[in-house]
């Protein structure tokens, strides 16, 4: 399916430009990640702005992706940029790989491998109404900022974890922003009804938030969190404001639900892991 096959390359580009941000933002301090000056920190340095440039190429394929399938279908596929990530930052960032962390990898691509084979996706309504969007996204920013407000002064595991969940939140908003940019491919369109530029601003406090997770420098949480947390809000999304469904019918939806639960247990298992700080 074009759908699954666009996110998966996004997924992989995702991962790798991922890994080269977390290069960089990894030597920061704890108060530098605290500072409104961070990102401009980071920006100073090319292997980052590699990274950022990997990001919105991924952007495209995964633009794509929604332009060809359903939310519910195309935002689990790309949890498995944290399966990418792994042999990448071992390669990249000098990070540890444990077994546990290989059979975790594997339990996720299964799960993901069951959830494309059960599930049998529709498509929904194409523009969700103004009011939905309020609720959903000020839900969706008010859950962010707890969650990065009280990851800020953690423990490493525990900020990347915090705060990567946070990042989650809003890139599964972004992916639901990103379907209904899809849906409108004229520019005039996009332009006059505000679309593009709820994209971009989604997009930036996204990356904003994703670079402190970093920063914790443990790979796994911060990345993992991101790929958990991301497509469970997109499905979410999918299903209460556009109205998609998994499966024709209830006991199809349940089977389908249940793969893609056993394809985040895997992605949890990574988030578990600690001290994958860059070995000298």
């Amino acid at each position: 399916m074009l759908a699954v096959a666009l996110a998966l390359v996004a997924a992989l580009i995702f991962a790798l430009g991922t890994v080269l941000q977390q290069r960089v933002a990894m030597t920061a301090s704890d108060s530098e990640a605290r500072s409104v000056w961070f990102m401009l920190r980071l920006a100073r340095q090319p292997v980052w702005w590699s990274g950022i440039v990997l990001t919105w190429v991924g952007f495209g394929f995964h633009a794509a992706a929604l332009s060809q399938g359903e939310i519910v279908l195309v935002q689990p596929v790309l949890a498995m940029t944290v399966v990418f990530a792994l042999p990448l930052g071992a390669r990249l960032s000098r990070q540890r790989i444990e077994a546990r962390d290989i059979g975790a990898a594997l339990l996720a691509c299964a799960g993901l491998a069951a959830f494309l084979i059960l599930s049998n996706p529709a498509a929904g309504i194409a523009e969700p109404a103004a009011g939905a969007w309020i609720v959903w996204a000020g839900a969706c920013f008010a859950l962010a900022a707890l969650l990065t407000g009280s990851g800020l002064r953690r423990s490493p595991a525990a900020k990347a974890t915090l705060v990567g969940t946070a990042a989650g939140v809003l890139f599964g908003l972004h992916g639901a922003v990103t379907k209904a940019m899809t849906e409108q491919l004229d520019m005039g369109t996009l332009i006059a009804s505000g679309v593009i530029v709820a994209v971009l601003v989604v997009a930036l406090i996204s990356m904003a938030v994703s670079q402190i997770a970093l920063q914790a420098g443990d790979l796994p949480p911060a990345i993992a969190t991101e790929s958990i947390v991301a497509p469970l809000v997109s499905v979410a999304l999918g299903l209460g404001l556009y109205a998609e469904t998994l499966h024709e019918s209830n006991g199809g939806a349940v089977l389908s639900l249940l793969a893609l639960a056993a394809m985040l247990v895997g992605v949890a298992l990574l988030a578990r892991r600690e001290g994958a700080r860059l070995e000298s």
